[in-house]
């Protein structure tokens, strides 16, 4: 028998049903009516202190625990700032429920107090969104809400609810099935496209495993691993990627793409074929489009068919959960593999182990005894080790951290990929160590990023949230800088941030209740990670303060072809000169 209740308590039993633990929120006006039955519900309210960081930190949530993140705004600009964190959800597939109150229903459309046809304004960077104005339809809709976000390719949903539908009485009554005739995500791959991608293995001399963050989303680690060693191809993780397939497994061979170890890129560019997994041929993997990968074959797995093709024409296509289509691919090659038929990538895997060999990683220690940014990753990732969660901003930071940190484990590395969102890193750190309490979770983010969010850390300590923030300080918007130096002449227009000297980040951590540390000697990095790594009981924020000059290297500048990678400034690799290097066909 269905209870009578308001359409606010409604939807705090839909979200309880749904099974909501924690919900990253602020109220206001019109999301209000339903912030008094919250008081009384089994879910944890974290208050934040401004929506973008509640955003943020449900994304990091989901992507650290696989499960729906929630967030709530309330109507106008408390909805508009989820724009930039549904946005960047959107681009990396990240499942998440957006709450936002509206204007009473009769009001919509007058330009009412704090109106904004939010609906409208997110319809291109939402997977699904909904208005309601009948509280009747609370409870399905935010069922088929978490319904759309977590199944398929995932992503954000928006249930937009009217002020009136939450002050209405309404009965409630959790749908026990759910009717979405135009939503039928395809997961099981089809069994002749298996065969025809087994064949094309089979065939293949020189192929590459191209794994992308579908793997992460898939829980397709273990099967990922499993295909690689029965076949002993070599793989590149995307930037999405990192933790799908273990950095110090023999057969890695790093990260693909514009910031990508030179095997990486060699590997993809000179490959017959490439069998893509849960990846989407991004312009910042593949460069210039008509130069990439000039002689490889395609196959190309992935959950949304609309990413099949798009950028890069496929041989064999296939549609299908990551999980399900490795499975399967381990099913039939070691069939083929008892049946005698296995491919043959000897010389091929020895090629890459010397491209691997010769242009490994590194990066130069500058000559003045400043710090070298890699420097402090390296011994971050080693010091914290591969069972901590790393969440980073964007800009050179993020790249080296991606580069520098070992990771060995899915989930452990999270990072706004797509959308290159600036300020990401604390509340994502935040809403990771909500959803694994249990982690060690690092932030890692410039002393640009850092700024535009960082008053989530008062969240952090009133909630008992002991994140540990890594902030790697070189006094600018250091990937901005770095294009000038290498494209703009060094002319350096509006990238110095001035912050070693303001503002004072360990008074501004003290402020704020956590434990400010700063670095700046390579003789003090391990002792100071070290001291933070044992503050468990409050934030903790250092201040890295390292070289200014350092770069992001290899690089493939924006618009270019991968053939034109660069390991040092005005240094590119010599595949063609090397007899040990050829990778002519």
């Amino acid at each position: 028998m269905s209870e009578q209740m308001t359409g606010a308590q409604s939807l705090i039993r839909s979200l309880e049903a749904a099974g909501t633990t924690d919900i990253f929120g602020i109220p206001g006006g019109a999301i209000l009516p339903a912030y008094d039955p919250l008081m009384d519900s089994s879910i944890r309210h974290i208050l934040v202190r401004h929506e973008q960081g509640a955003g943020h930190a449900a994304q990091g949530y989901a992507a650290a625990t696989g499960r729906v993140g929630v967030c709530m705004a309330t109507s106008g600009p408390g909805a508009t700032n989820l724009v930039t964190p549904l946005a960047d959800a959107h681009m990396d597939s990240v499942p998440l429920v957006a709450i936002t109150g509206q204007v009473g229903a009769a009001q919509i459309g007058t330009d009412a107090f704090q109106e904004a046809d939010i609906r409208g304004i997110t319809m291109p960077i939402t997977k699904h969104n909904f208005l309601v104005t009948d509280p009747a339809d609370i409870p399905r809709t935010v069922a088929e809400a978490f319904y759309i976000a977590s199944t398929g390719r995932p992503g954000p949903v928006l249930v937009d609810v009217a002020k009136s539908a939450l002050q209405a009485m309404t009965s409630y009554a959790w749908p026990t099935e759910l009717n979405l005739p135009g939503y039928r995500p395809v997961t099981r791959p089809h069994a002749k496209q298996i065969r025809e991608a087994a064949k094309l293995i089979l065939e293949a001399r020189r192929p590459v495993l191209y794994v992308g963050g579908g793997c992460i989303r898939a829980g397709a680690s273990r099967e990922l691993k499993v295909l690689a060693e029965l076949t002993g191809m070599p793989v590149v993780t995307t930037l999405m990627a990192r933790g799908a397939f273990p950095d110090s497994h023999p057969q890695h061979l790093g990260m693909p793409g514009m910031h990508g170890t030179v095997a990486a890129v060699a590997g993809l560019q000179k490959s017959d074929l490439i069998i893509s997994l849960g990846a989407r041929f991004d312009d910042r993997v593949t460069g210039n489009l008509d130069s990439f990968a000039p002689g490889a074959r395609v196959i190309h797995a992935d959950i949304d068919p609309a990413e099949i093709g798009k950028n890069r024409a496929v041989d064999v296509p296939i549609v299908g959960d990551c999980r399900e289509v490795i499975s399967d691919l381990v099913v039939a090659l070691t069939a083929e593999a008892d049946a005698g038929h296995t491919g043959d990538y000897e010389a091929w895997v020895e090629l890459l182990a010397g491209v691997k060999k010769k242009y490994a990683l590194g990066y130069d220690t500058p000559t003045d005894g400043a710090l070298a940014p890699q420097y402090v990753l390296e011994r971050l990732g080693a010091i914290a080790g591969p069972e901590s969660i790393y969440c980073a901003g964007v800009g050179q930071h993020q790249m080296w951290a991606a580069q520098f940190v070992g990771y060995e484990n899915p989930n452990t590395w999270i990072n706004s990929g797509g959308l290159g969102t600036m300020g990401y890193a604390v509340p994502a750190a935040m809403g990771a160590k909500v959803g694994m309490p249990h982690s060690t979770v690092w932030a890692i983010d410039g002393d640009g990023c850092f700024q535009m969010t960082n008053q989530e850390l008062a969240t952090c300590t009133i909630n008992d949230i002991p994140i540990k923030v890594a902030i790697i300080n070189n006094e600018s918007l250091g990937m901005v800088r770095q294009w000038q130096t290498l494209f703009y002449n060094e002319r350096y227009s509006n990238t110095d941030l001035h912050s070693k000297r303001i503002p004072d980040f360990v008074k501004l951590a003290d402020a704020y209740g956590c434990v400010g540390l700063s670095c700046e000697s390579p003789d003090d990095v391990d002792a100071t990670i070290n001291k933070a790594m044992e503050i468990n009981d409050v934030p903790v924020v250092v201040d890295f303060r390292v070289h200014r000059d350092a770069m992001v290297w290899p690089m493939v500048a924006a618009g270019t072809s991968n053939d034109d990678i660069k390991y040092a400034r005005d240094l590119a690799p010599q595949f063609e000169d090397d007899a040990d290097l050829e990778l002519r066909p």
